[in-house]
């Protein structure tokens, strides 16, 4: 479907719809300037003092990194963490939450993003399921209970030539252990899923209430398709927007050939050109 076809295809959705669920990769947090980490250049971009230690995206989101080298672990995460805490939303986030604003059943959010931006931009934390956890939440290392906490009390101070932190590393409340971000890493099988777990149910209750659904998918690459696959799972109108991978199948939904910033404005423009 050629890119206006698939813009006015996709507003007749939205402006039909009685729930919007919203579905986002990294892609949505590159308008607001934050890094997606697309492929070793790109992330030794990001940190280049990982370039030294000859280490990978997959390397250092690891949790073994926490036992072999915590402070250059926590040197990643920690300024990852007073990054997003810094980084305002762009301005589109609020376009979707007016669109939501008009539909019976508002809008829900399902995100493999660890950022909290969602939630930063106003949309409700009971409203968003961060599906790979979220970084402004902690949990012991050795996953000693099922229990994740704010890291709000947890200020990194980072040492950016060699990605070592360099204040207190924190510790786990309940037994004295390190703490770690309560994050889905590689290699994985100590995620605490609670609060997750919690979300989703909350969103399939959600689903289970709205009639006319549109999916609008943000962002979302194949490297890890969760995202993608999700969106796929929800019916026939699905819109993809993404500056490279945007196909999909006809049946389920329509490509947009852009980065999220620029094509909600579009969208904004057809929905109110057409009101």
């Amino acid at each position: 479907m050629e890119s206006d076809e698939a813009i006015r295809q996709a507003a007749d959705w939205i402006r039909d719809a009685d729930g919007l669920l919203i579905t986002a990769g990294a892609g949505m947090g590159v308008d607001s300037g934050l890094p997606d980490f697309r492929g070793l250049q790109g992330f030794w971009r990001a940190y280049p003092a990982l370039r030294l230690h000859g280490l990978s995206f997959e390397d250092i989101a690891n949790p073994a990194g926490f036992a072999s080298n915590p402070r250059l672990s926590w040197g990643f995460y920690g300024h990852r963490l007073a990054l997003y805490r810094a980084t305002a939303p762009h301005a589109d986030f609020n376009t979707l939450l007016t669109w939501a604003s008009t539909m019976k059943h508002g809008a829900f959010v399902f995100t493999s993003n660890v950022d909290g931006q969602f939630q930063k931009a106003g949309f409700p934390a009971a409203r968003v399921v961060e599906c790979h956890g979220t970084i402004h939440l902690l949990q012991c290392i050795e996953a000693c209970t099922d229990q994740a906490w704010p890291a709000d009390g947890f200020n990194p101070l980072v040492d950016n030539s060699t990605c070592l932190l360099e204040n207190e590393m924190p510790r786990c409340p309940h037994c004295g252990g390190l703490a770690r971000p309560n994050i889905l890493m590689f290699g994985d099988w100590m995620w605490v899923t609670g609060y997750a777990d919690r979300q989703e149910r909350k969103l399939t209750a959600w689903l289970d209430s709205v009639e006319r659904l549109v999916v609008v998918e943000l962002g979302a690459g194949r490297a890890l398709p969760t995202v993608r696959r999700f969106s796929e799972r929800q019916g026939c109108r699905v819109i993809r927007i993404n500056p490279r991978d945007y196909l999909i199948s006809a049946d389920v939904g329509v490509g947009i050939a852009s980065g999220a910033l620029k094509a909600l404005q579009r969208l904004d423009n057809e929905l109110y050109e057409s009101t």
